[in-house]
């Protein structure tokens, strides 16, 4: 009887969380999740134009291999990291959705400080092309390997340049991703779990572009300091301020 009592409130203590996290959901206004569909479109549009412009001025002539090999040697190929590399996707959907229940002012410097980043890293992939061989890193044979994870990482290979990889620095996923952690940091109208949620998730994609070998080191590190610089920055200017006034 104990069992089952304990169970029942276990059960009921579930159902009440998932009340209030629907509830949360059907907060979001619209201009939310248009905000965050079509922030995702442009990352994805800025990455891809990035590329196709290196080539048509030239500078991708001037790319270069950004390898630290004491350092990025240390990190092994590890396909199940391929799962969280892809989800980082709807991460980066829901990071305006969420902010989107903050103040408006906070809303505000977010978007502007995500689009000042954007734009620092479209600029990087124009004029500072970086590339990764993955014939030479021995990349391509996993698509000859079984298992599920496998196949997901062959298929984020196939979609990202297949045998040679562009537009290494920074990485847009370490960028966005620690964007979405620092635009809900210490934000009251946010839950200490959802905040805390934020910070794991942007630390495993982080790790996810160093295990499915998407990127250096130093590709990662560019994209969290161009983040937080463009966060600091936002928080010093205080753009948001006039949007209130």
């Amino acid at each position: 009887m104990a069992y089952a009592a304990k169970n029942r409130a276990i059960l009921l203590q579930k159902g009440k969380r998932m009340k209030q996290l629907l509830e949360k959901i059907r907060r979001v206004p619209r201009w939310g999740i248009i905000t965050g569909i079509v922030y995702f479109a442009l990352q994805y549009g800025l990455y891809r134009l990035g590329n196709t412009l290196s080539v048509v001025l030239g500078t991708i002539q001037w790319s270069f291999d950004c390898k630290i090999p004491v350092i990025d040697d240390l990190f092994p190929v590890i396909p199940v990291f391929s799962v969280i590399y892809l989800y980082s996707y709807i991460f980066w959907i829901m990071g305006p959705m969420a902010v989107s229940l903050t103040k408006k002012r906070n809303f505000a410097n977010y978007i502007i400080g995500l689009s000042l980043a954007y734009l620092i890293g479209f600029l990087c992939f124009i004029f500072v092309p970086t590339y990764m061989d993955r014939v030479k890193e021995g990349l391509m044979e996993y698509g000859s390997k079984p298992g599920i994870f496998n196949a997901l990482l062959n298929t984020i290979y196939a979609a990202d340049g297949s045998e040679k990889a562009f537009n290494l620095i920074p990485s847009y996923h370490c960028l966005i991703s620690t964007y979405c952690y620092l635009g809900v940091r210490k934000q009251p109208e946010i839950s200490k779990g959802f905040q805390n949620y934020s910070l794991i998730m942007a630390i495993l994609i982080v790790l996810s572009t160093l295990f499915t070998k998407q990127h250096y080191i130093i590709d990662c590190i560019t994209g969290i300091g161009i983040s937080i610089g463009c966060y600091i920055l936002m928080e010093k200017l205080d753009p948001g301020k006039k949007y209130i006034d």
